[in-house]
Formats: structure tokens, C-alpha cells, sequence
């Protein structure tokens, strides 16, 4: 057996031992990359090395093959990449004033740096650093808003129930709001999602910057209905949700942005439809028509507004001929 093959034997291995309803051949194909095929040969020899391996049929029809023992302390593969993981994380959830998610992280870390050597732990301590120090100019690209931890430690605890909350909004001495947190969009301008029973069963956004207070009430409530976080934010283009602007967008690139454009992942639902001339015509349906514009701005004259209106306005004598280089 190669070696890259003994790593993924023991990757799969782990997996195996640490997930609770074990691993399929769909997990395998994904995680290592490897076909159909591939994925049945990695069971097989898993089933020959490892003698607590058991496989289960579940409703779905999928086999799914567990390790019934963990890995011994001798197999566990090295542990460098998982502890700069953990401080790329740490760092991120300090940044974003999760305080409760950093500790836990460091905890986790410093479990990992006991099970090494200490000439191990040394060195992977001061590898974590080396890439720390290398990534930290670009971990975080751009102006944020400061959080305030207490605000979303709060936000955490109340999405664990889910519970409701009650929220100094606005003004420092503006009257409490009762809300029922639905989750948590964090970005440049981070935002609390929830709704305000008092204002009926819509969705709103509560600027993270704008909570002076924030107390979890002891009462539960239930989530709306077929709600997920992902296809909510993906209604806009960045944070800010306005239902009236939701709608198709497209924008049509230069010939000699195209490239470059089309590098973007500017929306989940984008598609990009190259032209005969060169140029590129990117569609999406989202709202947030101002957050659009700032970022339209960066490229110059080398975009068309094409779709909505309301858009085109917007943009409309603000593209500038003169940028040295496009985003």
C-alpha cells in the first residue's frame, strides 16, 4: 500500500470512529474525491485492517460502515493542520465577539497540544503562528462594524432553545422589544434575524450595532416554518433584505472584464451566460439595490446595469473610465 493510500485508510478510519451514524460510500467519493468504485475499495479495506468495523443498512438504503472503537492513540495522524485550523477559527470567533465559541475552540486546541510530544506541540504551536502571521492580512478584507460580546453571547444562547429575548433597539432609551431569534448574518454590517411578535409573523433584521441590551427570556417559541438561514440571506445581495427590490438582476460585463467577472461568485444563484462579442451577462435574483451599487462602483465602466430599473438609476452616471485596476 502507498503511502497516500495508508493516510487515506487512516483518514477514512477516523472518520469512521467519529461520526455517529457511521460513513457511506456518498461521504467517501466526497471527502477523498474518488469514484464509485474507489469508495467500495476503501470499505473493503477498512473491513481487512480494522477488526471493530460493522456496517448497517439504514432507511435510506445506504450502507454505512462505523468503527466501533476510536483509533489508537499511536495511529492518530499528525496533528499540525487541525491546530491551525483551530486558530485560524479562534481568532475569527474573537473577532467576531464570540467569545463563548473562542473558548471552546482554545479548549479544544489545548486538548490536542497535550496528546503531542512536547517538541511536537512546540513546533506545531510555532507552525499555527507562522500561518497565522501570513493569513492575517487578508482573514479579514475590509471596514467592519464592531460587536459588543455580551450582545452575541446573548444571540447564541437564545438560538440554542430557540428562545425569545428582550432588546434595548435604536435609541439607548428607547422601549424593550420582544424578539424571537431566527439567526445570526454576520458580515461588514452584522445583523440579528428575528421576529417581533408585536409586528406580526414577518422576518426582520435588527442591526447587531444599533442592540444596547439584549436579556434571553425564559420562554421558548418555534421557528417559522420552513425557514433556513441560507435561503433567506440568499434573498439579497449582501445583508440588507428589502422584499419591494427582490427581483431579477443582470448585469452585463466588457469583453475585457469578463475574465475576471467571471471568477466571481457574486451570488448562490447566479449564472453566467458568456457573449459572441466577449462580454458577459450575469443574472441573479436578490434585492439590496444599494449594497449592489457600492460594489458596482469598483468596476468602473466595465459593467452595464441591464435589470431592474430601479438599479439602473441608481448606477447611472457613476461609472468612472479611469480605475488602474478592476476588483
Amino acid at each position: 500500500m502507498s503511502f497516500s493510500k495508508a493516510k487515506d485508510l487512516l483518514r477514512l478510519a477516523q472518520m469512521a470512529a467519529a461520526r455517529r451514524m457511521g460513513v457511506s460510500l456518498e461521504d467517501i467519493r466526497a471527502e477523498f474525491r474518488v469514484s464509485h468504485r474507489t469508495a467500495q475499495r476503501m470499505t473493503e479495506a477498512l473491513e481487512t485492517v480494522f477488526s471493530t468495523v460493522a456496517h448497517t443498512d439504514i432507511e435510506d438504503r445506504k450502507r454505512r460502515w462505523r468503527l466501533e472503537a476510536p483509533l489508537p492513540d499511536a495511529l492518530q495522524p499528525r496533528q499540525e493542520t487541525a491546530i491551525e485550523a483551530l486558530e485560524i477559527a479562534i481568532r475569527g470567533a474573537y473577532e467576531q465577539a464570540r467569545l463563548r465559541h473562542a473558548r471552546a475552540l482554545e479548549d479544544l486546541r489545548d486538548r490536542l497540544l497535550t496528546r503531542l510530544a512536547p517538541r511536537d506541540a512546540r513546533r506545531s504551536e510555532a507552525d499555527a503562528e507562522a500561518v497565522l502571521a501570513s493569513l492575517g492580512k487578508v482573514m479579514r478584507p475590509g471596514p467592519t462594524v464592531s460587536l459588543r460580546p455580551e450582545i452575541t453571547d446573548a444571540i447564541i444562547e437564545a438560538l440554542r432553545g430557540p428562545f425569545r429575548a428582550r432588546i434595548i433597539y435604536g435609541a439607548a432609551e428607547a422601549p424593550p422589544r420582544i424578539v424571537e431569534p431566527h439567526g445570526l448574518l454576520l458580515g461588514h454590517r452584522s445583523y440579528l434575524v428575528a421576529r417581533q411578535p408585536a409586528r406580526g409573523a414577518a422576518i426582520l433584521n435588527f442591526r447587531m450595532d444599533r442592540i444596547h441590551k439584549m436579556d434571553v427570556l425564559d420562554e421558548s417559541f418555534v421557528f417559522t416554518d420552513g425557514f433556513t438561514l441560507k435561503d433567506y440571506a440568499a434573498q439579497a445581495f449582501g445583508v440588507y433584505q428589502n422584499p419591494q427590490q427582490y427581483g431579477e438582476v443582470v448585469w452585463r460585463f466588457a469583453p475585457e472584464a469578463a475574465t475576471r467577472a467571471g471568477a466571481f461568485c457574486f451570488h448562490p444563484t447566479q449564472v453566467l451566460e458568456p457573449q459572441e462579442d466577449g462580454s458577459l451577462i450575469v443574472r441573479f435574483s436578490a434585492a439590496g439595490w444599494l449594497e449592489m451599487a457600492w460594489h458596482l462602483y469598483q468596476w468602473g465602466d466595465k459593467v452595464e446595469v441591464l435589470a431592474p430599473a430601479g438599479l439602473c438609476a441608481l448606477v447611472e452616471g457613476y461609472q468612472r473610465p479611469d480605475f488602474d485596476a478592476l476588483p
